[in-house]
C-alpha cells in the first residue's frame, strides 16, 4: 500500500494543486506525541484527502483538534522552497520543514491525506524494531523463519519462567 499511498497523493495533487500531507489517526491519548492537523472536523477516511486549517506541534491531549498525526510523506508544491529559503531557524537552531509547511497551510490549500495501511513511527529504537519486525512476517522469503524464531525465543521464555518458579517454591 506504500506505494500506492504516495501514487494517490501525487494524482491529488495533480489533479488540485493542493499540496498533500499524509496523516494516520493515532489514539487520543498519544495527540501530544506527533504534530496534528486540524481538519475543521471534515471527515477523513482511507484514501481521501481533506482541506487542513491548521497544523498543531504535540499539542496537549485536551486541545487537539483531531486525532489525525502527521506521518513525515509530502507531496508539496514548489513553493516550499521560497518559504525554507526565509524561514528563521527553530528548533535546534536548525530550519524546520513543519515550519514551512505551516506557512505553505496559510498561503495555498494544503491537504491532509489519510494513509491507507499503517506507518511506523521510527523515530524511537522500539518503533524501529516493530517496523522491522511487521515488514519481515509480510516478506514471502524472511516470514516462516522468522515465526519459528520468535515461536522458539517464547518457548524459552515460557521455560525460564516455569524454571524461576520452581525454584521460588524450593
Amino acid at each position: 500500500p506504500a506505494k500506492d499511498n504516495l501514487a494517490a497523493m501525487m494524482t491529488r495533487y495533480s489533479e488540485t494543486g493542493a499540496s498533500q500531507i499524509m496523516v494516520e489517526p493515532v489514539p487520543g491519548n498519544m495527540v501530544n506525541q506527533y504534530g496534528i492537523v486540524d481538519l475543521n472536523d471534515a471527515s477523513l477516511n482511507a484514501g481521501t484527502s481533506a482541506t487542513i486549517t491548521d497544523m498543531i506541534e504535540k499539542p496537549a491531549i485536551n486541545e487537539a483538534p483531531s486525532n489525525f498525526a502527521i506521518t513525515g510523506r509530502y507531496v508539496l508544491s514548489e513553493h516550499i522552497w521560497d518559504l525554507l529559503a526565509h524561514i528563521p531557524p527553530g528548533a535546534g537552531d536548525e530550519i524546520q520543514l513543519t515550519d514551512a509547511i505551516y506557512q505553505l497551510c496559510l498561503r495555498e490549500k494544503t491537504e491532509a491525506y489519510h494513509i491507507i495501511g499503517k506507518s511506523h513511527d521510527c523515530g524511537t529504537k522500539l518503533g524501529l524494531i516493530q517496523a522491522n519486525i511487521e515488514y519481515a512476517l509480510q516478506h514471502e522469503k524472511y516470514a516462516q523463519p522468522l515465526r519459528a524464531t520468535i515461536e522458539r525465543i517464547f518457548a524459552d521464555l515460557n521455560k525460564d519462567k516455569r524454571h524461576l518458579q520452581l525454584l521460588k517454591t524450593v
